[in-house]
């Protein structure tokens, strides 16, 4: 199979003589590239990176490898580009053009776009418009057999690419361009580079379908590289080989590494219905959900004269803690919600944030006991969301265990429990109001279960409560547990006084 050698850079911002010097190290350290592909402003403004162009652009001096670079990312560079389409500018150095897709002899595919987002009408030379990403998208996905592009060069970053992933070393508040992030998120490339903003960043690979909803897909890469010869000696250049998709086995092609994660650029259903947005823009932050209003009653959010105040071991500032009513042990505790929100889905990041927090300061404390937890979510019959944490002592079974007791039960009960692939976000699975069961073991492995009807209330606690793994069946229904009020006061005062060390709230 044909695996194309390629070589990206950075900013090269005139620093022709350095770039081509490094190539020409690692060339011989390694066998020759292919190609070379220059994302990011190309040229230099100083008279020495005009006269150093000139020797190339005469002849004087030749690039070792074949040279793509995109157009000006500036006013004062727009000068060295004839025009807006490709062009030789001198041996071995071919600007791609505006935008537009490039296939090689090899069959590799690669979309580009120079430049950065035009902010005002008409668009100066160094910009794009929208109409050049709707061009660039329809010539591709016009095509049934439209999968994806092997590689996106744009110069500027996609905004929000962080999201659900590792954070870059840039101000992302400000950072990229919403209308490259749809871009990228509709042309799929496998390999997405950047630059502009003097950082590397190689971001973890994330998926290109929705996990349980859709057939599996390749998953994309971003990396943004800094300028050449940076005096922080930040990554500038990449190397990397690739198969051309087209000559791509297809189960080789969508194989997921382990650290794949959703895509940042997917936006949930509810999101896209309330909020009317152009062509070519994307959510610069992710969707915000606030707590809803009860239809009545509700005796777990905390201001509501119903919840029974007795019970709780410690109050965040989105969260509390919980004993559970009837438990199945006396460590068993709830994670909830101060405000009404009715699942795991529907919360906004910082009470997600505050839950984490709980159930890492919760399971310090049941380390401390020779404890593991198991995490369950029942969104299926209940009004406000409970987050159920149940400890089980390390000497009575693995967590592999734990995981077959509920694969096992929930077979017997025709109900297909599925595990969610790690860094998967419960959120891009289930959307707001779709009833369902969720599963955390200590491990970090999810598992889930979209609810149709008719589901046993208490299959999360049947399933904890028996033989297989705390060996305690008749506490399997909660009503069966009831305590009197002395025992729970007491209860929570004992769980209460010992979580006090573990407790962040207390802190604060």
């Amino acid at each position: 199979m044909l695996c194309v050698h390629s070589l990206v850079c950075g900013d090269v911002e005139g620093r022709l003589s350095s770039l081509f010097s490094r190539v020409q190290a690692i060339q011989r350290k390694t066998g020759q590239f292919d190609l070379l592909l220059c994302v990011g402003e190309f040229f230099g403004v100083t008279p020495e990176a005009e006269a150093e162009w000139q020797q190339y652009k005469t002849g004087a001096k030749k690039a070792p490898i074949q040279t793509y670079i995109l157009g000006a990312a500036s006013q004062e560079t727009v000068k060295n580009f004839p025009n807006s389409d490709g062009s030789e500018l001198a041996e071995n150095i071919t600007y791609l053009g505006r935008r537009g897709v490039f296939t090689g002899a090899s069959g590799l595919q690669l979309a580009y776009v120079s430049g950065q987002e035009a902010l005002q009408e008409p668009a100066p030379a160094h910009c794009f418009t929208s109409k050049d990403l709707s061009a660039l998208v329809t010539s591709l996905t016009s095509s049934s057999k439209f999968r994806g592009v092997d590689i996106l060069l744009t110069s500027q970053w996609p905004r929000g690419v962080w999201q659900y992933g590792n954070n870059p070393e840039v101000n992302t508040k400000s950072c990229g361009s919403s209308s490259i992030a749809s871009l990228a998120h509709k042309l799929k490339p496998r390999y997405h580079f950047a630059a502009l903003e003097g950082a590397h960043y190689e971001r973890l690979p994330f998926r290109n379908h929705v996990v349980l909803q859709e057939n599996a897909q390749h998953v994309s890469r971003f990396i943004a590289l800094a300028t050449v010869n940076n005096p922080a000696k930040k990554k500038y250049l990449y190397a990397f080989n690739i198969v051309p998709m087209k000559n791509m086995d297809p189960t080789e092609l969508v194989k997921q590494p382990p650290d794949v994660t959703e895509s940042p650029y997917r936006r949930s259903a509810k999101d896209k219905t309330e909020t009317q947005k152009p062509p070519f823009s994307t959510t610069e932050e992710e969707v915000k959900y606030h707590p809803s209003q009860p239809t009545g009653p509700c005796w777990f959010c905390l201001a509501s004269p119903q919840v029974e105040k007795h019970l709780v071991v410690s109050i965040g500032t989105h969260c509390y803690l919980a004993v559970a009513k009837g438990p199945l042990t006396p460590r068993h505790v709830l994670i909830l919600p101060i405000g009404h929100y009715q699942s795991v889905v529907e919360l906004s990041s910082d009470v997600v944030e505050e839950m984490e927090k709980y159930k890492s300061a919760l399971t310090d404390f049941y380390k401390s006991k020779g404890e593991r937890c198991v995490l369950f979510e029942r969104n299926y019959r209940s009004q406000h969301l409970q987050l159920q944490v149940v400890p089980v002592p390390l000497n009575r079974c693995t967590t592999d265990d734990i995981k077959e007791a509920f694969m096992v039960q929930a077979q017997e009960q025709n109900m297909e429990l599925m595990e969610i692939p790690q860094h998967t976000d419960l959120k891009q699975i289930a959307p707001p109001g779709t009833p369902y069961f969720y599963v955390e073991l200590d491990s970090g492995e999810k598992l889930y279960y979209r609810i149709q009807k008719n589901f046993p209330l208490q299959f999360g606690r049947e399933v904890l409560a028996s033989e297989a793994v705390l060996n305690i069946p008749t506490r399997a229904d909660w009503k069966e547990c009831k305590q009197s009020r002395e025992e729970e006061d007491d209860g929570c005062k004992q769980l209460r006084d010992a979580f006090q060390p573990y407790d962040f709230a207390w802190d604060d």
